[in-house]
């Protein structure tokens, strides 16, 4: 990990949303947790986030997100985790842009926590390795170390176990439905498959791209169904982890826009496009930060 310039406080930094291209549950752990493959996709819609030093050993939040306490903010907790894990007693103020859904399946509370952690450290100048952090990360959210690594990978375990992948970096549109997927009630429901057949990525790579959880999203969140239906009518839908997001690729920005724009009068829609390195990594000029 590397240091940067102090006067570098101030500076907007991404945190992007990714996609699950496939998703498959082929087991359970003892403790609950749900073992898994994904393919995750990360994509250019981003949230930005501020930080400011501050003369004081705390970490506070310029801008509470509604419903979400403080101290239960990704960020805040991130700061506060990479302090207990160092001891050191750097204060920083943290500013939001809070662009990307809550509650789609896009990520983006997890990679505001990752940008938390990444920028810190190096602007605290901790030294903390890329593994560290991701192990940090875990102890946030399943989602947290993919986006500290900042490569699209495929992912095992609870999707934690990673292995960069270079993917087409096409375009997507992606649809925002009017609900909130309760990602626990999916995973406890009877119908949900779980044992899954594990598959290679070779397999992935050949077209293998199912996701466990849509038929019971499907069947719980009407409007998950409406919005897969209206977004199967220009190419395939899918389903992003538990959702609600659902999205459709395209090969090219032109046939993407052109769905975009025929959908953004009834729906929330969003334009993409996917990448292989993290945008925030793009910032450091380089693959590690």
């Amino acid at each position: 990990m590397t240091r940067i310039q102090e006067n570098r406080w101030g500076e907007r930094w991404p945190a992007p949303a990714k996609l699950n291209l496939m998703l498959r549950i082929t087991g359970r752990r003892p403790d609950g947790y749900h073992l898994l493959q994904t393919v995750f996709q990360l994509i250019d819609l981003c949230d930005w986030l501020t930080f400011h030093p501050i003369d004081k050993d705390v970490v506070e939040l310029v801008t509470e997100i509604p419903g979400v306490a403080a101290q239960d903010d990704l960020t805040v907790r991130a700061a506060l985790l990479l302090k207990q894990h160092t001891g050191c007693k750097f204060g920083v103020r943290i500013q939001v842009d809070k662009l990307l859904p809550m509650g789609g399946g896009l990520g983006g509370g997890s990679s505001d926590a990752a940008t938390t952690l990444v920028v810190l450290n190096a602007l605290w100048g901790l030294n903390l390795s890329t593994e560290t952090l991701m192990c940090l990360g875990l102890r946030l959210g399943a989602d947290v170390p993919v986006f500290v690594a900042g490569h699209s990978a495929w992912g095992e375990g609870v999707g934690d176990v990673l292995t960069p992948m270079t993917l087409p970096e096409s375009w997507f549109v992606v649809i925002k439905p009017d609900c909130h997927v309760n990602t626990k009630e999916i995973f406890l429901a009877d119908r949900l498959t779980r044992d899954s057949k594990s598959i290679r990525m070779s397999d992935f790579i050949a077209g293998d791209s199912v996701n466990d959880c849509l038929t019971v999203v499907r069947e719980l969140y009407l409007p998950v169904a409406n919005a897969l239906d209206a977004l199967s009518g220009y190419a395939e839908s899918q389903l992003t982890g538990t959702g609600a997001c659902v999205f459709a690729r395209f090969e090219s920005r032109f046939s993407a826009e052109k769905v975009y724009s025929a959908l953004k009068g009834d729906w929330s829609v969003y334009l993409a496009k996917g990448v292989n390195k993290s945008p925030l990594h793009e910032m450091f000029g380089h693959g590690s930060v």
